[in-house]
């Protein structure tokens, strides 16, 4: 018997062996992620943490010019530093979030910038949607989050967190202006008139007052002076009588 139908036998089954991994290799592997964080410490309630976002450019003939981040829960823009970014691209603060723009990139060049925040918020993944936007105005929405059985066409940047560590708590938010206690301010024009207002007023009082009593006496006296000509003139008709 030969042993080569047997040899053929074995090449093909190991072929369709092959083709069968690479299949589920294929269906096993996520999408590509065209957007992406990081952290040097991914751990909820970590403090001073450096984050890196990266963007990878699609476009064949145009290059980033601005991202837009979209920030989670618990973490506002006060709480984000600017680190690391393109030359000459400046940190701006918008509606829920912050842009990081600037000249644009090269067409084909990665978009890569760093942000330290002052605290993680105690959750166990957020997600950074981002907005990219190229030089020719194409605009890419990395902004979908995962959920049910269906995978996201346009993930947005998710980042796990492992639990906090033991003891750690939110730390204080930075106090506001309103807040923040002050050194006793100075006397303005506006309060030296309006003091100066109320002394006129209170020694207009106290003069009206003074004159009100002035007012009193005399009357007291006339009406003593009065009292006393009526009763020496009454008395000096009585004595003419007699």
């Amino acid at each position: 018997m030969s042993r080569f139908p047997v040899a053929r036998t074995g090449r093909r089954l190991a072929l369709a062996g092959a083709a069968a991994l690479t299949a589920t290799l294929a269906l096993a592997a996520p999408a590509a992620a065209h957007a992406e964080v990081e952290a040097d410490t991914p751990q909820a309630l970590a403090e001073n943490v450096t984050l890196t976002f990266v963007s990878e450019a699609e476009s064949a003939s145009a290059g980033f010019t601005q991202l837009r981040v979209v920030l989670p829960d618990g973490i506002a823009f006060d709480d984000v530093t600017l680190t690391e970014a393109p030359k000459g691209w400046k940190l701006k603060a918008t509606d829920g979030g912050y842009t990081v723009a600037g000249p644009a990139l090269k067409a084909g060049v990665d978009a890569e910038h760093k942000i330290k925040i002052r605290q993680l918020p105690d959750a166990k993944e957020i997600a950074f949607k981002t907005i990219e936007t190229y030089s020719d105005g194409e605009i890419s929405r990395w902004i979908e989050l995962p959920g049910g059985d269906t995978e996201p066409k346009q993930p947005a940047p998710v980042l796990e967190l492992e639990a906090a560590a033991p003891g750690a708590t939110p730390v204080r938010p930075s106090p506001t202006e309103s807040e923040t206690a002050g050194p006793t301010p100075s006397a303005t024009a506006s309060d030296t008139a309006a003091a100066g207002s109320d002394t006129d007023d209170k020694a207009a009082e106290e003069d009206s007052g003074s004159t009100g009593l002035v007012i009193a006496g005399v009357v007291v006296a006339l009406l003593v002076v009065g009292g006393g000509a009526w009763w020496l003139m009454k008395r000096r008709a009585a004595s003419s009588s007699g």
